[in-house]
């Protein structure tokens, strides 16, 4: 009958509701949950199966085999740089008879150390790197630091970065290889793995790039485990994030978002952040990475690995621009940053290091806030002559945030950024060094 249909009918609606309900609340607590890991992850809490022994993890202990650096020959690229000054300064203190060369286009004269065999040179000069081998090689060990490290600049400038992180790197590599480097050790960058959901990143990680900048140092790694197969050469690299410290280059208003805070306070500027400022990311001392890099052809074991190097700790850039306030001592509306349209980049980065600690003992890292004080008191004592640099082209303009774009600003094919850029240096300054 019609009534009995229409009991069933009701039966069944209310049953479904019930299982629906059920389902959707299922959803919602799986959802939960897995946000839950995620703001874990995102926060700095450790996952305990990232860490345990070495052994457990399949990773020898120490580095009791180190061999010592005495008589060996280095070459450092971007010696006048941030962390390749480092490098070469601590390759040095190794013992090691250290060649630097630099295109000065991002460095600083005084960066480069004391007592190095310095060579204005840009690495994507084929010819130029070839007579360098020849004349002062054979090289033991090449560290590649040079490079154009502006991560969100490089949608911008893609046939720069390419020509400068790429290129650069390859002639690197077919002169290495011709004279019989030992070991390629190679800076690459925590842009390899993109915005990978599962986080820390270990270098069990897949990498996947999400911006030319990763790509470039991407394809440098893949390419440095090809020549190894074919040819022998043995290669170190690393993956640092987010480092800062002495000898940075804070005038570059497109990358390095401390120098970049520091550098406006200087100049009685606000302090600038795209978006909300929640993003995360680790930043590392400078210190706390040269080190380990200067050392790593030393230890056998790092030979043909992968390790990412920095800190373990993510800060949000609100923290971070607070930081910085209080060390360069400014309070008020100028301790405040103003935050811009967001930008395309990644919203949290954090490594994790077991691997690298395992093969290399650091010590423990110094934390964000004592590293600022120290980047603080270099800036102070450098202020004359951070003049933002700004390119005076791009090679596509559009979708650039507002605050790199200008009125002049020019589009062009190909653009070029050399030592007549760097507002740091003059013809009367580099007057001095040796050019091949």
């Amino acid at each position: 009958s019609k009534a009995t249909v229409s009991v069933l009918y009701w039966l069944w609606w209310d049953m479904v509701k019930k299982y629906a309900v059920a389902g959707l609340l299922l959803c919602a607590m799986g959802m939960l949950v897995v946000f839950n890991m995620r703001q874990v992850n995102t926060t700095g809490m450790k996952d305990p199966s990232l860490e345990g022994t070495c052994d457990s993890m399949g990773y020898p202990s120490g580095d009791v085999n180190a061999d010592n650096g005495m008589g060996k020959k280095v070459l450092v690229t971007g010696a006048a740089g941030f962390i390749g000054s480092h490098v070469a300064k601590h390759c040095a203190l190794l013992g090691m008879t250290v060649v630097g060369i630099d295109d000065l286009s991002g460095g600083f004269v005084e960066n480069i150390p004391e007592g190095i065999d310095f060579y204005l040179i840009d690495v994507k000069n084929a010819t130029s790197i070839s007579l360098l081998f020849e004349k002062h090689g054979p090289f033991d060990y090449v560290y590649h630091l040079a490079a154009y490290a502006a991560e969100g600049l490089s949608h911008f400038i893609r046939s720069y970065n390419y020509r400068n992180n790429l290129l650069g790197g390859v002639e690197l590599i077919n002169q290495a290889i011709k004279h019989k480097t030992t070991t390629f050790v190679f800076t690459s960058s925590i842009a390899v793995y993109g915005s990978n959901p599962v986080l820390p990143l270990t270098e069990k990680v897949t990498p996947l790039p999400e911006d030319p900048y990763g790509i470039s140092k991407y394809s440098m790694e893949l390419d440095l485990k090809v020549a190894h197969e074919m040819y022998g050469l043995n290669y170190i690299i690393f993956r640092p994030h987010n480092v800062y410290g002495p000898n940075q280059n804070i005038a570059d208003k497109y990358r390095n978002v401390i120098g970049i805070f520091m550098n406006n306070i200087l100049n009685s500027k606000p302090m600038t952040v795209f978006g909300d400022g929640s993003q995360t990311r680790c930043f590392s001392y400078v210190d706390d990475v040269a080190p380990m890099i200067s050392r790593s052809p030393l230890i056998r074991t790092a030979y043909n690995q992968i390790f990412n190097v920095g800190s373990d700790k993510p800060n949000n850039l609100n923290e971070v621009a607070e930081l910085v306030a209080k060390v360069m001592g400014v309070s008020g509306e100028q301790a405040k940053p103003i935050h811009l349209d967001r930008r395309l980049e990644v919203d949290h980065a954090q490594a994790w290091h077991a691997k690298i600690r395992c093969y290399f003992n650091p010590p423990p890292p110094i934390s964000l806030e004592a590293g600022l004080k120290k980047t603080a008191d270099w800036v102070r004592s450098k202020t004359s002559g951070f003049v933002a640099v700004e390119f005076d082209a791009v090679e596509v303009k559009e979708k650039m945030p507002k605050s790199w774009t200008r009125p002049n600003l020019k589009v062009q094919d190909a653009i070029t950024h050399t030592y007549k850029d760097n507002t740091r240096i003059t013809e009367e300054s580099i007057a001095h060094i040796k050019r091949l």
